[in-house]
């Protein structure tokens, strides 16, 4: 571990991003520290120091089996050493942090240790946070603090908004004052009593409780929040690590194991279509811990063939937000799968449009792919009976409102409120022309009428098999032999000899060489002859860094090793690729996608990271990070899963050629 790393606690819903000496100093931009929840920051500060000075961390913070752990010592030198070891442990559980902090005294006498914490909660909610986010108005919002006989409460009120963080110890500080006038921030004090070559420790809790949330899990010290944690995620991790081939890649059993801890973690609270209480995957910290209609679905897909329960959750987590009424503001349609849910203070307030935010052209077909596969590795057609109403709206909105019905493709308009682009590359500019121009709209990308080609086929099958509607099973199937037969009439460039990115408004084809070509082959809408084409095509240079397949070529004019969505690698688009790959027997292609990828896990001790720089492994020996990349993220820790999926052969099945 780097020493100057952060380390990241992440359990339903809850997560902190703490400093190597388990602090944080309220640090925002693009990689802030802080305790979250519900999309903002209830605890801004945690500042540690010992007889008046921060101590020096001796082991940075690093997490194992839930806890995290550091060392410190306050300053001392050679002749004259330290007088005491500081050792904090720390956990997060539903709603809090929980710390022990541990005293030993390294001297032959008893001695009387200083300590105190300086502790705030600025309530900051995570658009505010982001560096590349405008300020947003909040004139009426109040924070406040009092001390409590254990400690501090913090409060934050606006309108009918009204959050709140409780910090609390054992034993109790002696003194609790106010740090600076112009803050809410205090500092806790204590006096500690250590024997000679003895010890003494703090509990300490800070509960979050912010607005509609429910109340904070109980737990007095890491060790029985570390137990919460690894009792939430037995069901995903199993009685035995995940079972490997022989002869699968090197990494490739590491990275299941680590992905399924991680995906375990991630998991979010939500409720289905009955008001049930699920689990869905969350998307990823720091930014995205919430449910997410692309990345749960996504997520879901490559777990499904090992771990079910993560894909029915989804599932009755979309269709309980599923659109029902038109609201231009968010892009809310009848029957379309929500894109993002927040619940901080500006969603609240609708100062941005996220709290059900529905910009996405692919959830919903994906929505029903789902469903179908689902349905198919489970065997059990409860759950698509149960959902047949939400699946039969899904597809009203492919035709209605997504535009099959009109132009004859999934289309979306850049939303200038919201997402420019609305498939996964959904930063400004993903979508572009080989000179690096953006496509304007109505855009139909390419992997999006693959998605919808699948989805017509598995909602057909449904149709047929369990819902007892053979009619509408037939001419779904005719819609989607029409949609392949357009889609291979407009989208294939003849010079390229490859799948356009998408086309613009115009019809035109938007000539970026992309990766989003490989999802084509999961989808089964090309034929076997290009759906074989395309895959060798992937793995040459300019696409394939030796690490993983790059989202644009390199060599183009839009490429580049850095941007976001236009020359970095993603795991899980390499994924979906790779599950592709495995569909049309591209075996060879397939081995050499897996075992790069592994070994890349294996570099980041088995946890990918949402997003890899484009260098090759030519330029650089390592895989190069991604600096804003999420870690750990949901589809980047299904990866692996799906890796493994498609070297079994655990694929979804091919419904046609």
């Amino acid at each position: 571990m780097s020493p100057t790393a952060d380390t990241t606690l992440v359990h339903a819903g809850t997560f902190a991003v703490l400093g190597p000496d388990g602090g944080l100093t309220g640090r925002g931009g693009s990689t802030p520290d802080g305790l979250f929840r519900r999309d903002a920051r209830h605890l801004s500060r945690w500042e540690l120091t010992v007889d008046g000075a921060r101590p020096l961390v001796l082991v940075p913070l690093d997490e194992e089996d839930a806890t995290a752990t550091c060392v410190l010592t306050p300053p001392g030198t050679r002749d004259e050493p330290p007088a005491y070891t500081v050792v904090r442990e720390l956990a997060v559980t539903s709603g809090a942090l929980v710390e022990r902090l541990r005293l030993v005294n390294n001297q032959p006498e008893p001695r009387t240790a200083h300590l105190a914490l300086l502790v705030d909660a600025d309530f900051a909610d995570q658009f505010e946070l982001r560096s590349d986010h405008r300020g947003y108005p909040k004139d009426d919002a109040t924070r406040t603090a009092h001390t409590e006989p254990g400690g501090v409460r913090f409060t934050y009120t606006r309108r009918t908004w009204k959050s709140r963080t409780t910090v609390t110890a054992t034993p109790a500080p002696e003194t609790a004052d106010p740090a600076d006038p112009d803050s809410t921030a205090h500092r806790l004090t204590w006096n500690l009593t250590l024997p000679a070559h003895g010890e003494a420790e703090l509990l300490l809790r800070a509960e979050v409780r912010p607005h509609g949330a429910p109340a904070p899990a109980e737990a007095t010290d890491p060790a029985s929040a570390a137990a919460q944690v690894n009792a939430a995620a037995a069901d995903l991790l199993g009685p035995a690590p995940l079972p490997v081939p022989a002869d699968a890649p090197a990494g490739l059993a590491d990275a299941c194991h680590q992905g399924l801890a991680d995906l375990a973690r991630l998991r979010v609270p939500a409720t289905g279509p009955a008001g049930e209480e699920v689990l869905p995957p969350g998307a990823g910290v720091p930014w995205f811990l919430t449910l997410f209609g692309r990345d749960s679905l996504l997520t879901s897909i490559f777990a499904l063939p090992y771990r079910p329960d993560p894909a029915a959750a989804t599932l009755r987590a979309l269709a309980a937000t599923q659109g029902t009424r038109y609201d231009a503001a968010r892009g809310e349609q009848p029957g379309r799968i929500v894109h993002e849910v927040r619940h901080g203070e500006l969603a609240h307030f609708r100062q941005v449009p996220y709290g059900r935010y529905y910009g996405s052209i692919d959830a919903t077909p994906l929505f029903l792919v789902l469903l179908g596969t689902y349905t198919d590795t489970t065997g059990d057609p409860a759950l698509a009976r149960s959902l047949e109403p939400h699946a039969r709206a899904a597809v009203d909105w492919m035709f209605r409102d997504g535009g099959l019905a009109g132009g004859g493709y999934l289309v979306y308009t850049p939303d200038p409120d919201g997402l420019v682009n609305q498939n996964w590359k959904d930063s400004a500019g993903a979508v572009c022309f080989r000179d690096g121009t953006q496509a304007e709209g109505p855009i139909a990308v390419a992997e999006a009428q693959g998605y919808a080609y699948d989805a017509l086929l598995r909602t057909a099958r449904l149709a047929r098999d369990h819902w007892a509607d053979p009619a509408w099973a037939d001419l779904l199937e005719k819609e989607a032999a029409a949609l392949r037969a357009r889609f291979a009439r407009d989208f294939w460039m003849t010079a390229a000899d490859f799948p356009a990115l998408a086309l613009d408004g115009t019809g035109r084809q938007v000539d970026a060489l992309a990766s989003d070509a490989g999802h084509l082959l999961w989808s089964g809408i090309l034929d076997t002859a290009r759906a074989r084409h395309v895959g060798r095509r992937l793995l040459e240079p300019d696409f394939f860094t030796g690490w993983a397949i790059r989202t644009l070529a390199s060599g183009q004019p839009c490429y580049h090793p850095l941007s976001y969505h236009r020359g970095s690698a993603w795991p899980h688009d390499n994924a979906v690729i790779a599950l592709g790959l495995a569909r049309y027997g591209l075996d060879d292609a397939l081995h050499v996608l897996t075992s790069a990828l592994a070994e890349a896990a294996a570099h980041h001790a088995g946890r990918l990271p949402e997003v890899l720089a484009g260098y090759s492994r030519t330029e650089h020996p390592r895989p190069v990070p991604y600096p804003h990349a999420c870690s750990p993220q949901a589809w980047a820790a299904a990866t692996p899963l799906a890796l493994l999926a498609s070297l079994e052969g655990r694929t979804p099945g091919q419904l046609s050629e």
